[in-house]
């Protein structure tokens, strides 16, 4: 099923991660699950983040590169408007003494719109294969508290290095360089190939308190923005089965990233962050002439990552951060279901609807250390449309808003307090493209 194209016939959201106190905060992404973007090329976003068996745009190279050589000569350039409004709410409910160690009341995180740019270029070799280009960038979910959210977790008349300082936050900004080779295997089925190079730059502040329990006092806070580099690989098929039925599939490796040095005494690992793997399945399905419906399923791999995966509701004692098995968030792999529809209005005019629902990986036991970076969205309805300028060009938009997202608990490292973090987001994406054949 080729993508009809109303004429004739992406430091990875990122976003921010971090150990609040005695875990780590998980890195989330632009429009959440997880710390990975719900989708990726507007007009997929317009459908939920579905497109694994469609060829959509070159931006949705970044989910299965096997769609590119069904492109065409074509290039695409947008930007992403992210506005992700997050907080914490930490309850009264602790005894004194000790004291609250989680700062109560209501606590509402500044900077909450973000502009995240994206391109992406396609070439054709031949009749049978292409080489394409993608820089995709994630960033927004950061966390900016004008307190000194842990204040209560340093020691009475402690040194001014454990004492915890304000703002409270953190700042994940993720951007990945894909150059996939796609080919056709016959005129039904093509594979394709995306070696990804990614760096991420990641700082926190205010963190101060928890120099006492790492291995590296020095390296837990405050240190300025560091730089992180790796990569991996993503592959991917898709196969035309009837003349309505496309099918396709993509796996993307772990990225394997170098140490966060100036960060080394907060993640597991001695700082090292890997970005987790992920497997997509996808159905695409031309109901008329004019409707396609498609169905995804991805699956998220974060128990690979030390550092995300590692279980935080244990006693934390001296050492226990930055470590080979340091704390991390207690993150479990999940699962994400996308389904869109897309309709061809008229020869000038597509558009597109959708739902993205997925698993909650903060259990309710971290919910108050993962108030850093709360992605814990886990629903989004999206719209998006395209309109033709002329036989070579259109113009793309999606809307994306994911409701308010709770997820209320208590941590043995913070006695008897509970609390919760909460999340909604909205996106407006905007791509304009260029066909050049």
């Amino acid at each position: 099923m080729k993508q009809q194209r109303n004429r004739p016939a992406l430091p990875l959201v990122a976003t921010g991660m971090l150990l609040a106190g005695t875990l780590l905060i998980p890195p989330a992404a632009e429009a959440t699950f997880g710390y990975y973007g719900y989708g990726y090329g507007t007009k997929s976003k317009g459908m939920g983040g579905a497109g694994t068996a469609l060829a959509l745009d070159p931006l949705a190279g970044l989910t299965n590169p096997a769609s590119l050589v069904h492109q065409g000569d074509v290039w695409a350039a947008g930007a992403t408007l992210f506005n992700p409004n997050r907080s914490y709410t930490a309850d009264g409910n602790f005894q004194s003494p000790p004291f609250a160690f989680i700062t109560p009341g209501k606590i509402e995180s500044g900077s909450d719109w973000f502009l995240i740019p994206n391109f992406a270029r396609n070439w054709m070799l031949d009749e049978d294969s292409s080489i394409s280009l993608t820089v995709a960038g994630n960033g927004g979910m950061n966390t900016d508290y004008g307190k000194a959210v842990f204040a209560n977790f340093t020691p009475p008349g402690a040194p001014e290095f454990f004492q915890a300082s304000s703002p409270t936050g953190i700042d994940l900004v993720q951007l990945a360089l894909g150059v996939s080779y796609s080919r056709k295997l016959n005129e039904q089925h093509s594979i394709g190939v995306t070696p990804i190079f990614a760096v991420q730059g990641f700082r926190a502040e205010g963190l101060e308190p928890f120099r006492a329990v790492s291995t590296n006092p020095d390296k837990v806070t405050n240190n300025g923005r560091d730089y992180s580099y790796g990569g991996g690989i993503r592959i991917g098929w898709q196969g035309q089965i009837t003349p309505e039925l496309t099918l396709g599939a993509s796996y993307q490796s772990k990225l394997k990233m170098s140490r966060f040095d100036e960060y080394s005494g907060l993640f597991a690992e001695g700082g090292r962050f890997d970005i987790a793997g992920t497997w997509n399945l996808g159905i695409g399905y031309q109901v008329t002439p004019d409707v396609v419906v498609a169905f995804d399923v991805q699956r998220y791999l974060y128990s690979d990552i030390p550092s995300i995966n590692n279980p935080n509701d244990l006693p934390i004692t001296p050492g226990s951060l930055g470590g080979d098995n340091g704390v991390g968030f207690g993150w479990k792999d999940i699962t994400a279901y996308k389904l869109g529809v897309q309709w061809a209005y008229s020869p000038d005019l597509t558009l597109r609807a959708g739902i993205a629902d997925g698993d909650q990986p903060v259990p309710g036991t971290q919910a108050l250390f993962n108030i850093l970076a709360p992605g814990v969205t886990t629903r989004h309805y999206t719209l998006g449309l395209s309109y033709r300028l002329s036989d070579r060009s259109e113009i793309s938009g999606s809307f994306m808003h994911a409701p308010t997202q709770r997820v209320r608990g208590t941590n043995p490292n913070t006695g008897p307090q509970t609390g919760f973090i909460q999340m909604d987001q909205n996106e407006f994406e905007l791509t304009y493209t260029r066909y050049l054949f």
